[in-house]
Protein backbone atom coordinates (compact mmCIF):
# COMPACT_ATOMS: atom_id res chain seq x y z
CA UNK A 1 0.00 0.00 0.00
CA UNK A 2 1.15 3.63 -0.92
CA UNK A 3 1.13 6.37 2.04
CA UNK A 4 1.91 9.12 2.88
CA UNK A 5 3.48 12.75 1.29
CA UNK A 6 7.16 12.91 0.44
CA UNK A 7 8.32 16.00 -0.63
CA UNK A 8 11.27 15.56 -3.41
CA UNK A 9 13.15 17.31 -5.80
CA UNK A 10 13.88 16.54 -9.24
CA UNK A 11 17.32 16.52 -10.73
CA UNK A 12 18.33 17.91 -13.89
CA UNK A 13 18.06 15.11 -15.87
CA UNK A 14 13.94 14.57 -14.38
CA UNK A 15 15.46 11.80 -12.30
CA UNK A 16 13.19 11.37 -8.87
CA UNK A 17 14.19 9.49 -6.09
CA UNK A 18 11.27 7.02 -4.87
CA UNK A 19 10.47 7.30 -1.16
CA UNK A 20 12.45 4.02 -0.06
CA UNK A 21 9.04 2.06 0.81
CA UNK A 22 7.67 2.99 -2.61
CA UNK A 23 10.93 1.53 -4.04
CA UNK A 24 10.29 -2.02 -2.39
CA UNK A 25 6.75 -1.49 -3.93
CA UNK A 26 7.81 -1.34 -7.28
CA UNK A 27 10.65 -3.42 -7.55
CA UNK A 28 8.99 -5.10 -10.51
CA UNK A 29 8.87 -1.85 -12.19
CA UNK A 30 6.56 0.87 -12.20
CA UNK A 31 4.08 2.09 -14.68
CA UNK A 32 3.38 5.80 -14.79
CA UNK A 33 0.60 7.72 -16.71
CA UNK A 34 -1.33 10.77 -16.96
CA UNK A 35 -3.55 11.39 -13.90
CA UNK A 36 -6.30 13.57 -13.26
CA UNK A 37 -5.57 17.00 -11.90
CA UNK A 38 -2.86 17.46 -13.97
CA UNK A 39 -0.69 15.22 -11.81
CA UNK A 40 1.20 11.75 -12.64
CA UNK A 41 0.01 7.98 -11.39
CA UNK A 42 2.65 5.58 -10.61
CA UNK A 43 1.49 1.77 -10.36
CA UNK A 44 2.33 -1.47 -10.54
CA UNK A 45 2.08 -3.56 -13.23
CA UNK A 46 -0.75 -5.88 -11.51
CA UNK A 47 -2.76 -2.82 -10.96
CA UNK A 48 -2.85 -1.76 -14.84
CA UNK A 49 -3.89 -4.92 -15.23
CA UNK A 50 -6.37 -5.38 -12.78
CA UNK A 51 -7.61 -1.23 -13.72
CA UNK A 52 -7.71 -2.78 -17.07
CA UNK A 53 -10.03 -6.04 -16.05
CA UNK A 54 -12.57 -3.97 -14.04
CA UNK A 55 -12.72 -1.09 -17.18
CA UNK A 56 -13.38 -3.91 -19.76
CA UNK A 57 -15.94 -5.37 -17.62
CA UNK A 58 -17.79 -2.34 -17.05
CA UNK A 59 -17.81 -0.67 -20.39
CA UNK A 60 -18.14 -2.27 -23.88
CA UNK A 61 -15.02 -1.48 -25.60
CA UNK A 62 -16.26 -0.43 -28.77
CA UNK A 63 -17.82 2.70 -27.45
CA UNK A 64 -16.36 5.97 -28.48
CA UNK A 65 -15.66 7.00 -24.77
CA UNK A 66 -14.09 3.70 -24.07
CA UNK A 67 -11.62 4.17 -26.96
CA UNK A 68 -10.64 7.50 -25.94
CA UNK A 69 -9.97 6.29 -22.06
CA UNK A 70 -7.39 3.03 -23.45
CA UNK A 71 -6.28 5.47 -26.24
CA UNK A 72 -5.37 8.30 -23.45
CA UNK A 73 -4.68 6.38 -20.74
CA UNK A 74 -2.48 3.36 -22.21
CA UNK A 75 -0.77 5.87 -25.10
CA UNK A 76 0.55 8.22 -21.79
CA UNK A 77 1.69 5.10 -20.09
CA UNK A 78 5.97 4.45 -19.33
CA UNK A 79 7.40 1.51 -18.49
CA UNK A 80 10.07 2.33 -16.07
CA UNK A 81 12.70 0.11 -13.68
CA UNK A 82 14.38 1.93 -10.88
CA UNK A 83 18.10 2.79 -11.27
CA UNK A 84 19.84 1.48 -8.29
CA UNK A 85 20.15 4.54 -6.27
CA UNK A 86 15.79 4.21 -6.42
CA UNK A 87 15.33 6.74 -8.93
CA UNK A 88 13.27 7.30 -11.89
CA UNK A 89 13.37 9.20 -15.28
CA UNK A 90 10.31 11.19 -15.88
CA UNK A 91 9.52 11.69 -19.33
CA UNK A 92 9.36 15.04 -20.48
CA UNK A 93 5.83 14.44 -22.01
CA UNK A 94 4.69 13.73 -18.62
CA UNK A 95 6.67 16.56 -16.29
CA UNK A 96 4.80 18.74 -19.31
CA UNK A 97 1.51 17.19 -18.61
CA UNK A 98 1.81 17.72 -15.02
CA UNK A 99 3.96 21.00 -14.87
CA UNK A 100 6.76 19.46 -12.60
CA UNK A 101 9.83 21.40 -12.54
CA UNK A 102 11.94 21.05 -9.18
CA UNK A 103 9.65 20.22 -6.15
CA UNK A 104 7.56 17.82 -6.54
CA UNK A 105 5.25 15.91 -3.95
CA UNK A 106 4.73 12.11 -4.21
CA UNK A 107 1.55 10.96 -2.38
CA UNK A 108 0.68 7.79 -1.57
CA UNK A 109 -2.87 7.05 -2.57
CA UNK A 110 -3.61 3.26 -1.54
CA UNK A 111 -2.55 1.44 -4.56
CA UNK A 112 -1.03 3.86 -6.64
CA UNK A 113 1.37 7.01 -5.76
CA UNK A 114 0.86 10.47 -7.47
CA UNK A 115 3.70 12.77 -8.40
CA UNK A 116 2.10 16.52 -7.98
CA UNK A 117 3.78 20.33 -8.27
CA UNK A 118 4.79 20.94 -5.01
CA UNK A 119 2.71 24.31 -5.74
CA UNK A 120 -0.20 22.79 -7.46
CA UNK A 121 -0.05 20.17 -4.30
CA UNK A 122 0.07 22.86 -1.66
CA UNK A 123 -3.35 24.43 -3.81
CA UNK A 124 -5.25 21.49 -4.27
CA UNK A 125 -4.64 20.88 0.14
CA UNK A 126 -5.62 24.55 0.75
CA UNK A 127 -8.60 23.92 -1.35
CA UNK A 128 -9.45 20.44 -0.06
CA UNK A 129 -8.98 20.22 3.55
CA UNK A 130 -11.78 22.62 4.85
CA UNK A 131 -14.13 20.13 2.99
CA UNK A 132 -12.39 16.93 4.53
CA UNK A 133 -12.52 18.30 7.82
CA UNK A 134 -16.24 18.48 7.95
CA UNK A 135 -16.95 15.16 5.88
CA UNK A 136 -18.10 12.14 7.55
CA UNK A 137 -16.16 9.07 8.31
CA UNK A 138 -17.78 7.18 5.49
CA UNK A 139 -15.09 4.64 3.86
CA UNK A 140 -12.42 6.44 6.07
CA UNK A 141 -10.32 4.81 8.69
CA UNK A 142 -11.44 5.29 12.20
CA UNK A 143 -9.34 4.82 15.21
CA UNK A 144 -12.09 3.56 17.75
Amino acid sequence: MFLGSHSLRLDEKGRLALPVRFRELVAGGVVLTKGQERCVYGLTHERVAEVQRARAAAMPADTGRARALNRLGFGSMVELEADKAGRITLPALLREYAGLDRDVVVVGVDTRFEIWDAAAWDAYVAEQEAAYAESESEGMPTLS
